[in-house]
């Protein structure tokens, strides 16, 4: 549990003393980015699975193949987005997608894609990317299994019967989406290699909100650390009247939101 930081009652030093204990800190701050270093290593060295199923997902443009989303690039970020058919934008992928949008005009330039993969009906994904403002690619596999095979997506009879793995652990709450990350290679022959995946607090690092509010007295002021329900909302329901359910779902207590 994270303990919000009274700030009227905050320790004041000299400058002089205040960079003595801000060196302090640094130490352990580049001791933590060699850590991340070594932990990015790690992960380009984990072995790969050879993705053998195939794989159609529609767009407004049509059907496109898992080899097709690479857009003549070798390597590929899925995001699995919550959307689904019963359910709008969750606050956690909202969040995640208004922060990935700046990243849209350079990934392609390290030969890396992105695409956002939900569940929902196509013309329910090009709706919600209306709303939100969002320009990156979303493909709909309404009509595959990919986001159950990748574990973001889970049959309620698995869930109950112990089958159901989120973050590589048995999944316990009746839940039939969740967030996460799926990155994959396709070689010079056509082959296509899961090489990463990443759930829940492991997707923190792309939220730049985050990393900002961890520079701030306050910090994220939150009662469990990575619990954004407590405050964060889609960025179009900001001021509206309303809270956050079990599922990540902002629920209006009044009429704003419900035309959208």
């Amino acid at each position: 549990m994270s303990t919000p930081i009274a700030v009227s009652r905050h320790l004041v030093v000299s400058e002089r003393e205040w960079i003595a204990a801000r060196r302090e800190l640094l130490a352990d701050e580049k001791e933590l980015t060699r850590h991340q270093e070594r932990i990015a290593a790690a992960r380009r060295e984990l072995p790969w699975v050879k993705i053998e199923k195939a794989y159609l997902f529609e767009t407004p443009n049509g059907t496109v193949s898992l080899a097709d989303l690479f857009d003549g690039r070798s390597q590929l970020i899925v995001k699995h987005n919550m959307l689904n058919p019963k359910h709008d934008v969750c606050v956690g992928c909202s969040i995640e997608m208004d922060h990935i949008e700046g990243t849209l005009a350079h990934l392609p330039h390290r030969d890396v894609t992105f695409v956002a993969i939900s569940r929902a009906p196509v013309e329910q994904i090009q709706a919600a990317k209306r709303r939100m403002g969002w320009s990156a690619t979303w493909v709909s596999s309404f009509h595959n299994d990919f986001n159950y095979d990748f574990h973001a997506s889970f049959k309620l009879e698995d869930i109950a019967q112990g089958r159901a793995l989120y973050n590589y652990n048995p999944l316990s709450f009746p839940i039939e989406d969740l967030s996460g990350f799926s990155v994959f290679y396709k070689d010079e022959h056509g082959g296509i290699y899961l090489t990463y995946a990443s759930f829940g607090r492991g997707q923190e690092n792309i939220i730049t909100t985050y990393v900002m509010l961890d520079m701030t007295p306050k910090g994220r002021d939150e009662t469990a650390s990575g619990n954004m329900t407590e405050w964060a909302r889609p960025k179009d329901r900001y001021g509206a009247d309303g809270y956050v359910d079990e599922i990540g779902q902002f629920i209006a207590t009044d009429d704003c939101c419900r035309s959208a």
